[in-house]
């Protein structure tokens, strides 16, 4: 049984990695091969084939709920509820729309932002709303994370906003409707209530109902550093806990009252089960605690029919279900890591001998879980907490006996006894206290994480195997052959561009623009995207994912082309997480305080054979004004030049042919201002001349850039032009005569992939 369901899995796992999905004559001939392999009995193959089958007709079911193309833009009005808890920041609430009503082909569930609504949107309400959809588009930058796969794998067909006009209407609730979401949203309100009690209520949330949006950025990043960010979540340990104790208590409390007509076990078996479902749903089901709950089903279903059933056999059916239930959930890190966390603890725990104490038990699982999950926390986010095991070791208990017994409790009584549960949630609160100064200082050690390139997947497969072998039981042969399986994942080279070449990379940061530049030994980066709230920026969804991909450590030199949010609104979140050699350029007000230098015509230097010079603004600019003032930088290798303009408009353009001429000549243009028709005048694109232009700009962005007139100028000079909004990150690498482009939306592409 269980190679039959890892077959299944690579089945799975094979069409989620394609391009496009199988068409009609692809499917026959697969529906083919899977009747050819059940009649000479290759259940294995047909196992695999029958993954295949599954995971296409799951992914050609749900393209069938997307947003048609001939929708977008326009204002359509539907009706419908709020699914689950609103997000809120400081500007807009974030939350999920069951359409029940809509005169268009609408999806079922779409993603809506409201922007400084007056009035509180709270899960279950329904509403009368006129909202612009487009299709799910998210950023595609490699390293980054790929919003558009989290989006098909929440079954959100359409993302979009609410217009203020028509007024929205409030049509009422419906509780008896939707009781998951009604409760959650009640407890919610409740929590928010005795905020101002606590220190810590983003995290009280997150381990009572599964809401981590009131996590600040500072706690978010000192989970990350410490290894600890699975204790905020309701996870497969926080359910597993809660089902451990139930069970517990009542076989203890079942067998002391004497009822013994039905078996202890049997109660115990069910009560857990129904303490886990409770628990998933205060956390709205999401999808790690329903991998939980269905392992957990499968373990207490077994004891309720007093089935003996192996660990592994236990995981092989809940990785089936799973998998059947949601074929996407493949290609979650969550997946992996959970899976081969319970796989590791069953392999190093089971079936050894002698006996060890609970202390040393402990002690061994969050060992062996840091060493063992190493490489798969390496391939997914480029980076792993050296100091895990012991943060872990004191927030692992806490949490499990303390913080989450606690606020369950706190929770239940939220509505009976309030005064006894404020006082409760002091408590753990006052523990979340005393824990976050421990993992704040933790975080604060020199060397806490090590950051790495990507490393490829045969080194993290070699490295798995390496783990087994070196968590075999003593006297097993070869053991520390492990040691050399984990070399391939500790010498990933970084391919750095040779002496006298670039690699230019032209994030995908939605209607903004940064540029990675990179020689041999050095690293410049020239502006840093956009600020949309404290918590999310451009700095820390696309830049730093993008530098840690790249396993670049320090920027020489991060020049911001003048003061724009588009520009600038990531600088802070670089800084914090990046070693800077030096900050130029021109800084918005809020951010005067770090030491930077202005850019001026003039300047110059060379890296590895690269030469800088920027051309713009003059030493005096008192005739420029606001993008006029932008930084101007021409990047030439031997062969090849690229010209960086920032926000450049006419003026700033005449005042560079008038000052520069020919000398403007570059192969490849960045295109001033994202495209705007205020730039890109005739002038200027004939003295610069280029082969190719790069646009940076923002799916569908409200401003409509690029502009059609710029785009037909650039067409009728013959000039070639590529967009982020359609190729995600453009990759320009020179290699001496010739030169390579690369675009992330292709090259990376997925059949969920829109363009």
């Amino acid at each position: 049984m269980i190679l039959a369901v890892l077959f299944f899995l690579l089945g799975v796992l094979g069409v989620q990695h394609l391009a496009v999905l199988p068409n009609g004559g692809q499917i026959a001939i697969l529906l083919i091969m899977a009747g050819f392999f059940s009649w000479f009995n290759c259940w294995r193959l047909m196992m695999l084939v029958s993954g295949m089958l599954w995971a296409s007709a799951f992914a050609m079911n749900s393209l069938n709920d997307v947003l048609p193309t001939q929708l977008e833009g326009r204002e359509i009005e539907v009706q419908g509820y709020v699914d689950g808890l609103p997000e809120r920041d400081e500007n807009r609430v974030k939350f999920d729309f069951i359409v029940t009503r809509s005169k268009a082909d609408l999806p079922q569930k779409i993603r809506l932002s409201w922007y400084f609504p007056k009035t509180g949107i709270k899960a279950g309400q329904y509403w009368r709303l006129t909202v612009k959809l487009k299709r799910p588009h998210g950023l595609a930058n490699p390293g980054g994370f790929d919003y558009e796969r989290w989006l098909f794998s929440n079954r959100i067909g359409a993302v979009g906003y609410v217009r203020d006009r028509p007024t929205p209407d409030l049509l009422g609730e419906n509780h008896f409707a939707h009781p998951v979401s009604y409760w959650r949203q009640k407890i919610s309100d409740r929590l928010v209530q005795m905020q101002s009690a606590r220190h810590h209520p983003g995290i009280i949330k997150a381990v009572t109902i599964g809401d981590r949006s009131g996590l600040s950025a500072d706690e978010w990043d000192v989970f990350r550093k410490t290894g600890t960010v699975h204790l905020v979540a309701i996870s497969g340990l926080h359910i597993g806990l809660v089902a451990g104790l139930v069970y517990f208590l009542v076989v203890k409390i079942w067998a002391y009252s004497g009822a013994l007509s039905v078996s202890p076990q049997r109660v115990a078996a069910i009560s857990a089960l129904l303490a886990a479902l409770c628990y998933a749903a205060l956390a709205g089901f999401a999808l790690p605690t329903r991998r939980a709950v269905l392992m957990l089903t499968v373990v207490l279903l077994a004891l309720y029919r007093q089935r003996h059933i192996t660990p592994l056999q236990t995981v092989a059916v809940a990785l089936c279900v799973v998998v059947v239930l949601d074929p996407m959930s493949v290609l979650s890190a969550s997946f992996w890591l959970s899976f081969t966390a319970v796989l590791l603890i069953i392999y190093t725990l089971s079936a050894r001998l002698g006996h060890l104490s609970y202390w040393r038990s402990l002690i061994k699982i969050h060992w062996v879980t840091a060493v063992g999950l190493a490489p798969l926390i390496m391939f997914y986010f480029q980076q792993v907490s050296l100091i895990a095991p012991l943060a872990n070791l004191l927030a692992v208990p806490l949490i499990a006996w303390l913080v989450v017994p606690l606020s369950l409790l706190a929770t239940l009584l939220l509505f009976i006894f309030p005064g006894l549960a404020e006082l409760l949630f002091v408590l753990v609160d006052s523990l979340l206290h005393w824990l976050w100064l421990f993992l704040s200082a933790s975080a604060g050690m020199p060397l806490t994480a090590l950051n790495t390139v990507q490393p490829p997947l045969f080194a993290v497969i070699l490295a798995l195997l390496g783990v087994f072998l070196l968590l075999a039981p003593k006297g097993f042969p070869g053991r520390y052959i492990g040691l050399v399986l984990w070399l391939p994942l500790l010498c990933v080279p970084v391919e750095n561009p040779p002496v006298g070449e670039s690699r230019v990379t032209v994030l995908d940061v939605g209607q903004g623009l940064s540029v990675v530049v990179e020689t041999h030994d050095h690293v410049l980066l020239y502006d840093t995207g956009a600020r949309y709230s404290r918590q999310f920026d451009m700095g820390s969804v696309a830049v730093l994912p993008y530098l840690h991909f790249r396993g670049i450590t320090r920027i020489d030199k991060l020049l911001i082309s003048h003061e724009d949010n588009d520009h600038s609104g990531g600088l802070e979140s670089v800084l914090a997480s990046m070693t800077v050699g030096q900050v130029s350029g021109n800084l918005p007000a809020e951010q005067q305080g770090y030491s930077a230098s202005s850019c001026r015509s003039g300047q110059q230097w060379q890296w590895d054979g690269v030469k800088f010079t920027m051309l713009s603004p003059p030493q005096s600019d008192v005739l420029f004004h606001d993008n006029d003032k932008s930084c101007v930088l021409k990047i030439s290798t031997a062969h090849y030049s690229l010209l960086l303009t920032g926000d450049i408009e006419r003026p700033a353009e005449r005042w560079l042919v008038d000052n520069y001429g020919d000398e403007l000549s570059s192969n490849i243009l960045l295109a001033p201002h994202h495209g705007s028709k205020t730039s890109s005048s005739g002038i200027f694109l004939h003295k610069v001349n280029p082969d190719l232009v790069l646009i940076s700009a923002g799916y569908r962005n409200r401003f409509s850039l690029p502009n059609r007139q710029v785009l037909q100028r650039y067409a009728d000079r013959g000039i070639d032009w590529l967009n982020t909004a359609e190729e995600g990150a453009i990759l320009l690498t020179t290699q001496r005569k010739s030169l390579v482009i690369e675009a992330s939306r292709e090259k990376y592409r997925r059949y969920w992939h829109t363009r």
